[in-house]
């Protein structure tokens, strides 16, 4: 009877339906596959460095697209391998391949409640997927499987209610936290291609969780012995895993294009660095052309003005009117020296590796390149802030030339001492100087730096392995 019924539906499908299923084999790999890239993808193009909220989350998703791909691809491998494999053997794996499934729906739960705001995500909140996983797991591995009649009934209500209780809350949710966060966070950034490409993610993330939530295989509960893959591909004439696998490709395929934001997050984090460069230049250049110039004239004012009081009559008009002068006088020269005070690095005497390890922290978080010190200064090694102030800026101006030009993934910076000198080199494993390469205004803002240190600056380029800056100057500072 199920022979000649099969028959019958055979002979019922249209031609592209008949295709579909005899090369079934073939897409249920690519749909393995679109979601296996999902996954690989994500994990390749994330940021770890980065401070959007957003990088934190995305192993989630990662986690979602590698641990469904590998679902998918047993639903192609134990069907092939089911000759070989006992009894107990295919009812082994094929729990091991439910638990997966109900394992990466929980994976795009912790995506979606990871991206919601942070007043909300608290304790209990966060738990939920799990707490339903587990729920699941007790349900399906307990109760079902002892109550229900044949294996086959309880493979297809387990996989129907991971669907409803975990794949469409868990894709609403992931769709609607997406949006609002590209919406409050990424629009900030004034970047309207990439906030429509995570605006995309999230339309696909609502379309699959229909798709994957609603479409469970035939189970013996309302909806599922109502509306399931089987009334699908007999309302459509295809089968839901093709329409699964163009929304997971659309999904691949927006992820990456909205992972732009991360490109776009390092070029801002440099170019405000550089900013904040050129205005600390700035206004060490105007501190000391104050000092210099205006202060030391003031200054000196102040002096013929107290000279020409004390020749003048005391109690007359004219000592009164210098005496004011006098005080004026006083009073610039105060508020001189107090603007010189907040316009300088507030840098205390401190010890300079401790100081560079400190400083190093910030610039690796800012430029996402793996930054080594290895010193051998003693530990109680302490430089004048003027010092310190001066070689954190050539430290920065260095370590911005990597970020920028080097493509590099390290960045070692070695401290050590000779009999009368300290010996700082920066070596990157980047791509090295070009053959045409000037130096431009940072090289020569660290080489003015080095001779105000009483050093030189030295740089050793290696095309295709990396530049090596050698900065070496006296421990004592020149009087």
């Amino acid at each position: 009877m199920s022979g000649t019924l099969r028959k019958r539906d055979d002979q019922s499908m249209t031609p592209l339906a008949q295709f579909l299923e005899l090369n079934r084999n073939i897409i249920q790999f690519f749909y393995g596959m679109v979601f296996f890239s999902l996954g690989l993808t994500t994990v390749l193009q994330s940021r770890s460095y980065s401070r959007l909220e957003l990088a934190r989350s995305l192993k989630w998703l990662a986690a979602f697209g590698l641990v469904h791909g590998l679902y998918e691809w047993g639903e192609l491998l134990i069907p092939l391998q089911s000759p070989n494999l006992s009894v107990e053997s295919i009812f082994f794996w094929t729990g091991v391949q439910l638990l997966v499934l109900a394992t990466s729906f929980t994976a795009l739960f912790q995506f979606g409640i990871s991206l919601l705001p942070k007043d909300r995500n608290q304790g209990w909140f966060y738990a939920i997927p799990a707490v339903i996983l587990t729920i699941w797991i007790i349900v399906v591995f307990g109760f079902l499987l002892l109550t229900l009649p044949d294996r086959e009934t309880w493979r297809n209500t387990g996989n129907a209610l991971a669907r409803y209780f975990i794949s469409l809350p868990a894709g609403l949710l992931s769709g609607f936290a997406l949006r609002y966060y590209a919406r409050k966070k990424i629009a900030e950034l004034n970047a309207p291609h990439i906030t429509r490409s995570l605006h995309m993610v999230s339309y696909v993330l609502f379309v699959y969780a229909l798709l994957s939530g609603l479409v469970p295989p035939p189970a013996p509960f309302f909806p599922a012995n109502w509306f399931n893959t089987q009334a699908f591909v007999h309302m459509i004439q295809i089968p839901v895993r093709i329409f699964r696998s163009i929304v997971g490709l659309m999904l691949a395929v927006s992820v990456i294009r909205g992972l732009e934001v991360f490109d776009l997050e390092y070029a801002r984090r440099l170019e405000d660095m550089e900013q904040k460069q050129i205005l600390a230049i700035e206004r060490e250049r105007l501190a000391r052309e104050l000092h210099d110039g205006a202060l030391q004239s003031v200054y000196t004012a102040g002096l013929l003005v107290e000279s020409a009081a004390r020749l003048a009559t005391p109690g007359s008009p004219v000592a009164d009117r210098l005496n004011s002068a006098i005080s004026a006088l006083d009073g610039a020269v105060q508020d001189m020296r107090r603007n010189l005070s907040e316009m300088t690095v507030a840098l205390e005497n401190q010890p300079l590796t401790k100081t560079l390890e400190q400083f190093i922290q910030e610039m690796q978080i800012v430029g996402g390149v793996q930054i080594r010190l290895i010193s051998e200064l003693p530990e109680d090694c302490t430089l004048s802030a003027a010092r310190l102030a001066h070689i954190l800026a050539i430290v920065r101006d260095a370590l911005v030339n990597v970020f920028r030009h080097a493509h590099a993934s390290q960045v070692d910076i070695s401290l050590a001492p000779t009999d009368h000198l300290i010996f700082i080199s920066i070596r990157d494993n980047g791509r090295g100087m070009l053959a045409d390469a000037k130096p431009g205004y940072g090289l020569r803002n660290m080489s003015d730096r080095a001779r105000l240190l009483g050093g030189k600056l030295n740089i050793s380029n290696q095309p295709g392995k990396g530049v090596t800056l050698h900065l070496y100057f006296p421990w004592e500072e020149e009087s």
